[in-house]
């Protein structure tokens, strides 16, 4: 099963303040809207992204179609199909891609332990 890019999507308090200590780090802006009050940060393969109020737990993310730049692979797996493949085994998803689109779109799961898993797929 091919998920695509892995983030870790941070719900932060102080986007200036996250941003600051996560540079410290080698992580450096790649993509995001600090008046929105979202970034994403890179250091080499490795992804952070930064979000202040826009919700109140980490979030593991996978980008179904990215790479670790954020560049459109050449052949991967549609969102809709891992999702069927997860719910064959017995996964609950707490949101479903809409199977009857095509393109973007996006479900989520939780693990036994209250962790949030975003499948996001932007293409």
């Amino acid at each position: 099963m091919e998920l695509g890019a892995f983030s870790i999507s941070l719900a932060v308090r102080n986007l200036g303040e996250s941003r600051a200590f996560y540079e410290k780090f080698g992580f450096k802006a790649f993509a995001g809207d600090p008046s929105q009050n979202w970034l994403i940060l890179k250091n080499g393969d490795h992804v952070i992204g930064l979000f202040q109020g826009m919700f109140e737990k980490n979030i593991m993310t996978f980008n179904p179609g990215w790479d670790q730049k954020a560049q459109k692979l050449a052949a991967f797996t549609d969102i809709r199909e891992l999702q069927r493949q997860l719910k064959a085994q017995g996964v609950e998803l707490v949101s479903e891609a809409d199977e009857g689109t095509t393109g973007p779109a996006s479900f989520m799961a939780v693990d036994p332990d209250g962790n949030q898993i975003l499948f996001d797929q932007h293409v």
